[in-house]
């Protein structure tokens, strides 16, 4: 039985790491950007949306469908950007952990 004892102290420890990674993921910060930089989206590496910044000479009614797509863009840059973020960290916090080859955590 001290074999299944073991397995379950590490699948403990395995679970806290996890946790630690996850909660590391909302201090890291993104920025993802468009239209030359007119457009930014900060965001975290667990995807929260921290800010929009909009350049003044964007806000032109007439071109109200450009400054959409631009903001559309932006964050999906962030969100590239996050989920790169986020997949670094969660390597760096599951190296030395046994997992089995081509593992994908649930996060």
């Amino acid at each position: 039985m001290k074999d299944l004892n073991d397995i379950l102290a590490m699948a403990q420890n395995v679970q806290a790491e996890l946790q630690k990674a996850q909660d590391s993921l909302d201090t890291i910060e993104v920025e993802g950007a468009a239209g030359g930089g007119l457009v930014k989206v900060k965001a975290s590496a667990k995807g929260r949306i921290i800010s929009v910044a909009i350049d003044d000479s964007l806000i032109v009614p007439s071109e109200k469908q450009m400054l959409e797509d631009l903001v559309a863009a932006a964050f999906n840059d962030a969100r590239a950007k996050a989920d790169a973020a986020s997949s670094t960290e969660m390597s760096k916090m599951t190296s030395g952990l046994p997992l089995p080859p081509g593992f994908k955590l649930p996060f």
